[in-house]
């Protein structure tokens, strides 16, 4: 075979391969058209090869089947091309809310209520009583109002949304009185200036970084002001010669001048930690007692749940926000109404609520369960990795995580894995081996720390799985 008429007569036709029943399985997931557009493209290069490189098109040709061959680039390539490149993963960081890795895992309960939601139509915004249009926060206000002791309640698509939606509400055009100290960033790099900047208000900064006093407060005052603003600095503290003003204080200065006092607690819990024995974090229900008129905090932080912004407080403050056209581009979907709802579910069950909270049961779990679990795992990656690296466990630190008690450790173990590299190959064989661990079927994800990669197995729930794709690793 040299002309190349007879090359490209031995080429398939794009019929004859997409009638081939190697390919009938991926038309029938994925449809006709995307597994005959990626057999045109395969063609194509083909073709190329008659005029570039005849001899590898005659050697592919002379083979046992081109048309399978061909079938299973297509197959390869097609399958790649429709997968979700949203996977779980292993998260063995040592960080329970991880940002970066989806933070907080839902429960079931609400897992089930996205799946029941988002195969039928709901009565979303829809009142079953009277047959009118509705309101889609009735379906958790009255929750989150009894766990809060606020008077009324809305949600939008994070914490960063509810306080943008809150100053643009309140204070567009004027002045928002702020603790220098609290001018935080956030992940992804925003920060509360910023924030504010978007929701057209002036921010107007007041003491020190360190130390803000009543007084600062009081002698800014003035008539462009809007409101008095408390953000919970959860993802950094200052220690030493400081000081802050408490909600309680900045509450009663806000009424005597007739304004309102806003409170960001960002990571926001519902109940005290300190029941778990975790680090102390002010509730929603303490800041609001204290006389904040409205306070903004996350779903998916410390709550446990989907991503979401909550506000709660004044049924006044709270009508005004949810007045504003802003709060529609905000909201929520019905998928992540049903999941938030559910876990709020959840916490009018306190006696369980550690058990039935994936959040809690990770933060809480034994110490000594955590090194049950590693003595377990420790053989299997032995045996797999021997002579490639030394493994061993270590006791360590988890963290909360996304900005919570960023200071507060939780005790736990790891497992470290550290390659045997000649010398001067340690830092490549250990990014290697981080990037083999990365491309299992479900990807373990650790943290690399003085030469090692570190598993710390706080998170780790289903063992079995972890242990049966070890098999597969390459490195």
């Amino acid at each position: 075979m040299n002309s190349n008429t007879n090359l490209y007569q031995a080429i398939p036709s794009v019929d004859k391969i997409l009638q081939s029943e190697l390919l009938q399985e991926i038309i029938q997931r994925v449809g006709r058209q995307g597994v005959k557009k990626e057999i045109g493209i395969q063609l194509e290069s083909l073709r190329k090869l008659v005029v570039e490189d005849p001899d590898r098109l005659e050697d592919l040709i002379s083979g046992e089947n081109l048309l399978g061959f061909l079938c299973k680039e297509v197959e390869y390539v097609v399958s790649s091309k429709f997968s979700s490149t949203l996977v779980p993963v292993f998260n063995l960081t040592g960080t329970v809310i991880h940002t970066n890795l989806g933070r907080a895992k839902l429960p079931q309960e609400a897992i089930d209520a996205m799946q029941l939601v988002s195969a039928h139509a709901t009565n979303l915004e829809f009142d079953l009583e009277t047959g009118m249009r509705g309101d889609r926060d009735t379906h958790l206000e009255e929750s989150l109002c009894e766990i809060t002791g606020a008077e009324a309640a809305t949600v939008v698509n994070n914490n960063a949304a509810a306080v943008l939606l809150v100053l643009n509400t309140l204070a567009t055009g004027k002045e928002v009185i702020i603790s220098r100290g609290e001018l935080v960033e956030i992940g992804g790099a925003f920060r509360i200036p910023d924030v504010m900047e978007s929701a057209n208000c002036t921010l107007k900064e007041i003491g020190t970084t360190n130390r803000t006093h009543l007084k600062d407060y009081e002698s800014a005052i003035n008539t462009a002001t809007a409101l008095l603003m408390k953000v919970h600095t959860s993802n950094y503290e200052i220690r030493g010669f400081t000081n802050s003003v408490t909600e309680a204080e900045l509450s009663d200065l806000a009424k005597s001048r007739d304004l309102p006092f806003i409170s960001d607690l960002g990571s926001g819990t519902l109940v005290d930690l300190k029941q778990f024995n975790l680090p102390n974090e002010p509730t929603v229900k303490q800041v609001l007692e204290a006389g904040a008129d409205l306070v903004t905090f996350s779903g998916d932080k410390l709550l446990g749940g989907p991503q979401a912004g909550i506000i709660v407080g004044s049924k006044e403050l709270i009508q005004a926000v949810k007045s504003n056209p802003l709060k529609r581009a905000l909201r929520v979907d019905k998928v992540t109404l049903a999941a938030l709802v559910a876990v709020i579910n959840i916490y009018k069950d306190p006696q369980r609520i550690s058990s039935r909270l994936p959040l809690l049961a990770d933060l809480t779990r034994p110490e000594s369960e955590i090194k049950a679990l590693a003595d377990k795992l420790l053989p299997s990656l032995t045996e797999l990795l021997k002579n490639k690296a030394e493994i061993r466990l270590n006791e360590c630190k988890s963290q909360i995580g996304s900005g919570a008690l960023p200071l507060d450790l939780i005790g736990s173990t790891a497992i470290v894995l550290t390659p045997i590299a000649e010398k001067g190959d340690s830092d490549a064989s250990l990014v290697r081996l981080a990037a083999a661990f990365r491309r299992l079927p479900k990807p373990v994800i650790g943290r690399i720390h003085d030469g090692s990669l570190l598993f710390d197995v706080r998170c780790l729930r289903v063992p079995t799985e972890f242990i049966n794709q070890l098999s597969q690793l390459d490195f």
